[in-house]
Parts: C-alpha cells; structure tokens; sequence
C-alpha cells in the first residue's frame, strides 16, 4: 500500500512538474493566455490534490 501511495505522489510531483515545463515556453504572442491557463491549471491542481486527500482519508477511515 505504502508504494501505490508513494507511487501516486511521484506520478502527481512528475505531472506537476512536466506541466510547468510545458506551459514556461516563452512564447510573446501567448503569454497572457499562457499566465491564465498556468492558474488554471494550478488550481485544478489543488482541487483535485485536495480531493484525493479527502478521498484516500475516507478510505483509511473506512478500512480500519
């Protein structure tokens, strides 16, 4: 259980990381949509970080 987790941290920081990659380009015509979509997807991060933390506490919760 303790690798699937480990493993699902590492996937997220890799996604999260990649991403930021990605989306850090320097491009002059897209910055501003470039600014946006990064917040975008930094609070989809968030929310779906938080979801699984809610989630996978229930799950604990319920197993024991």
């Amino acid at each position: 259980m303790n690798i699937l987790i480990g493993l699902v941290i590492l996937i997220l920081i890799i996604s999260v990381v990649l991403t930021l990659f990605i989306t850090g380009k320097p491009d002059e015509d897209y910055s501003k949509s470039t600014r946006r979509n990064t917040t975008n997807l930094t609070l989809i991060y968030v929310v779906i970080i938080f979801i699984a933390l809610i989630s996978l506490g229930i799950y604990i919760w319920l197993t024991l």
